[in-house]
């Protein structure tokens, strides 16, 4: 086999680069870097770093900038395939025999890249031509400076079938079709694949040219506005991003990475003075070009234009980022107001405009949130119930546990607080009964159900997790409209709960949901519990904010662990008629349910240090 660019990136991941590097640099760490002085310039203030997650060094005096293997060539001298056999053997990894089919695609693509790299020239000098004057008017009238036009390489492909074959005759038809530069027709006709267009070269890392964009000058009608070259041995489109090669080192400088839609925007910006800035080419940001950028940066910007389509094109970047995400590892998300691309912002209002737009953009969750709110009307509880339903799919799509819970419980919160919102208040009542700051009790609660609510306040942190959040709930009635949905469900699937869940939630009916007074309080008709109580919304001393949040918690342990038991046993239930997906089900199921035992564990051993020892996950 040949040395893979996976081999290579295997190799990279079991090398330290710091520790090679230090063998000849002295290197201090910074943060997440390491820095010194230059290895590769004169220099007496460090400016040299290196960073081992990300594995590369750069110097931002004199650019100098690699990775491992690099460093063993320009650094210690020695030819490629030493200093592969070299660092091979630091990991600990078999250097791969030579493939001679390998080398031959190689040899091949080396062929491909000096077509499209004549095909430039050739564009290029047809821009600077008699035929390109149409073209020299359009790009003026775009805005684009003379150095721009030169540093992106724009050309103009003739309106001619022919024109390649007569400007290449160098290379053979097969060459050319192979490239992407040429196409035939089912008559097997063969013509230019670009014509009438402005060209724009599209380069790899390395700053080659592996493939073209084409636009046209006038609209046509049956006829793409943008062209671009189709996948060939150079040129992979879900694995390419359009700058690259000139946006990472000012990534580099920035800290920043912008991805936008098309190519003409990164022109844009980069006309304005924005270099950090990336497109995907004619598709939406597949996986393989999300862990580029993140390579990157941990955070990279998407700027999407301000209408449906541009809308849409941010969630189908975020429901493709969802899967991947890890820690420090996310997106932020920029909209340009209603009606603008980047160039049309930059020429109304500036370049200053952008950046200011840059400089906020709004996160992953921000972004998400707001597009399922929005999406539809939400007058009925039906839609209400919908929009859970879509936030908790987008939810059940990331990998990363730790992730996954924190995202369910923002979510939730954000759902429960928009579709409950507190009840207007009432008049306060004038009569006072053995509730404190209540009415009596209303029709139907019997004198039992009284005594048990009251009873709970006590009792609390003995009976365990679900009676210290029914009398949380009595110390705080204005969250239990917040919590109906989930006690409700609750009390489904603890039957010996379901009449205090039942008492609660037709006392609360009658109640000032917005009164900070308690339905009961630990002091009636019980003796006071002692300074160490287990649960802070039990605490009279907890700050109400941080006790609501506490008692939120609670109550999202409590509900999630019986409701997946009883789907768990349900689907048990079905094996015999679907074996094979019932087990996959079970599989689901019982990760989630040891996740959420994992959390109630968590819950209690946090809560059990500051009080009793009991179990609190009862």
């Amino acid at each position: 086999m040949a040395i893979t660019p996976q081999w290579k990136d295997e190799l990279r991941a079991r090398i330290t680069l710091s520790s090679l590097v230090q063998r000849s640099v002295k290197l201090t760490r910074a943060g997440r870097e390491w820095k010194g002085c230059c290895p590769f310039h004169d220099e007496k203030t460090p400016s040299f770093y290196v960073n081992d997650q990300k594995a590369f060094y750069h110097c931002f005096g004199c650019g100098a900038h690699g990775d491992a293997i690099s460093w063993m060539v320009d650094n210690q001298g020695l030819p490629f395939m030493d200093a592969i056999k070299e660092l091979a053997g630091m990991a600990g990894m078999e250097v791969p025999a030579p493939d001679p089919v390998q080398a031959k695609r190689a040899e091949a693509r080396a062929s491909l890249i000096d077509v499209t790299e004549a095909a430039q020239r050739f564009f290029v000098e047809s821009l600077a031509g008699p035929s390109g004057a149409a073209a020299r008017e359009y790009l003026q009238r775009r805005g684009f400076s003379p150095q721009v036009m030169r540093e992106f390489g724009f050309g103009w492909a003739p309106d001619d079938r022919q024109a390649l074959p007569k400007a290449l005759a160098q290379f053979g038809e097969e060459m050319l079709e192979g490239a992407g530069m040429r196409a035939a027709n089912e008559q097997g006709e063969r013509y230019d694949r670009f014509r009438g267009r402005v060209m724009l070269p599209i380069q790899d890392q390395r700053g080659r040219v592996i493939a073209f964009g084409g636009r046209i000058l006038d609209k046509r009608e049956g006829v793409a506005k943008y062209l671009n070259s189709p996948d060939t041995e150079l040129f992979d489109k879900g694995r390419t991003l359009y700058n690259l090669h000139r946006a990472a080192p000012a990534a580099r400088q920035s800290g920043r990475v912008v991805v936008v839609e098309g190519y003409m925007d990164v022109i844009a910006l980069a006309n304005a003075g924005i270099a950090d800035v990336v497109a995907p080419l004619g598709t939406a940001l597949t996986e393989m070009q999300l862990e580029m950028l993140w390579r990157m940066v941990e955070v990279p910007i998407l700027c999407f234009d301000g209408d449906a389509a541009g809308q849409r094109a941010a969630m189908r970047a975020i429901a493709r980022a969802l899967p991947l995400l890890a820690p420090m590892r996310s997106l932020g998300i920029v909209r340009l107001p209603m009606g603008l691309d980047p160039d049309d912002l930059i020429k109304a209002q500036g370049g200053k405009a952008m950046e200011a737009l840059l400089a906020s953009p709004a996160s992953l969750i921000d972004t998400l949130w707001a597009f399922e709110r929005d999406g539809q009307a939400l007058t009925t509880p039906e839609a209400k119930a919908g929009l859970k339903a879509r936030l908790m799919a987008h939810v059940e799509t990331i990998a990363d546990p730790e992730i996954k819970s924190l995202y369910r419980r923002e979510l939730s919160d954000r759902f429960s607080a928009f579709a409950y919102p507190p009840r207007p208040p009432r008049p306060a009542p004038q009569q006072r009964g053995p509730w404190r700051g209540a009415p009596p009790p209303p029709p139907g609660l019997s004198e039992e159900a009284r005594e048990r609510l009251v009873a709970l306040m006590a009792g609390a942190q003995r009976q365990g997790l679900l009676a210290a959040v029914l009398a949380g709930l009595a110390r705080h009635p204005g969250e239990i409209a917040r919590h109906t949905e989930a006690l409700s469900t609750l009390a489904r699937h603890a039957p010996d709960a379901a009449p205090v869940i039942e008492s609660l939630l037709a006392l609360a009916e009658t109640l000032d949901s917005r009164l900070a007074t308690a339905i009961c309080t630990s002091t009636q008709g019980q003796p006071a519990p002692s300074a160490d109580i287990r649960y802070a919304f039990l605490d009279e001393g907890t700050d109400p904010d941080a006790a609501r949040e506490e008692l939120a918690e609670a109550v999202s342990l409590l509900v999630e662990r019986p409701a997946l038991e009883a789907a768990l046993a349900a689907t048990i239930a079905r094996f015999d008629s679907d074996p094979e997906g019932s087990f996959a089900e079970q599989t689901r199921l019982r990760t989630q349910l040891m996740a959420v035992e994992d959390r109630l564990k968590a819950f209690g051993r946090r809560k059990a240090g500051a009080g009793a020892g009991t179990d609190d996950t009862a």
